[in-house]
């Protein structure tokens, strides 16, 4: 069961937040908190005890201490705890992710998000030989698509295009836009056979079937799109597809 604390100066939106997350039965203590400075210290204080805290669901845009430097203070703790950010402001996604969020909650926030958001934080606080077994296997991304929000699982992401500040996943079916830099995206992937072909490109290494080189360009193929590889990446891309042919050693 897990322990969060969640952290708004607005108080309808304290109680809203913390009466979800008490109804999430993978949530089995929350502790609120409108002062993200009091919050701190309070955390500080438990963890010293010994206290296990899992997860932070943290407002963004707060007076005196706001949501984006209490996260960094975080960082300075022996085991901090994941964050989950809950705002009404899309601006801060970036650089959220940059400091490690496990996910990003706009207001008003919906049953569903909230709920894979805590499926998040539950497979990350989770030892590793007690993940779930969903979470060794793959991934759900949540997608918002007009007021509604699909789950787009990563074992169907071709290859992943970068844009701005958003990054566009390829599917077999579909192509969706997602607010988080490719960067972000390339560490938190890596494990599971992602690789980078471009400064904009990331790959899907189980969906390449063909790399090939064209007046001294590579290139590869996945699914219907043929993607340039980049000078730099070319090596590294061809060496992994070789290691992935011959299986481990041994």
């Amino acid at each position: 069961m897990l322990r969060v604390l969640a952290v708004d100066d607005e108080l309808p939106a304290l109680e809203e937040l913390t009466y979800l997350l008490r109804e999430d039965p993978r949530v089995g203590d929350v502790t609120g908190a409108n002062e993200a400075a009091g919050a701190l210290r309070g955390l500080s204080r438990m963890l010293a005890a010994g206290e296990r805290l899992d997860a932070v669901f943290l407002d963004v845009r707060m007076p005196g201490l706001d949501g984006l430097d209490f996260s960094r203070l975080l960082t300075g703790f022996a085991a901090p705890p994941k964050v989950v950010f809950v705002t009404a402001h899309d601006d801060c996604a970036v650089t959220a992710y940059e400091l490690g969020a496990v996910d990003y909650l706009l207001k008003p926030v919906r049953r569903e998000r909230l709920a894979e958001a805590v499926r998040r934080v539950a497979g990350a606080a989770a030892p590793p030989g007690d993940a779930p077994a969903e979470d060794d296997e793959d991934e759900l991304i949540p997608v918002d698509l007009g007021g509604r929000t699909r789950l787009v699982p990563r074992r169907s992401v071709t290859h992943v295009v970068a844009h701005g500040d958003y990054v566009r996943l390829h599917t077999a079916e579909s192509r969706y836009l997602v607010r988080m830099p490719l960067a972000a995206l390339e560490r938190r992937w890596e494990e599971a056979g992602f690789v980078r072909i471009h400064r904009s490109t990331l790959v899907a290494c189980a969906h390449i079937t063909e790399l090939r080189f064209d007046g001294g360009r590579a290139l590869v193929q996945v699914g219907d799109a043929l993607l340039p590889v980049s000078r730099r990446h070319t090596r590294q891309v061809r060496d992994l597809l070789v290691r992935g042919f011959r299986g481990p050693e041994g």
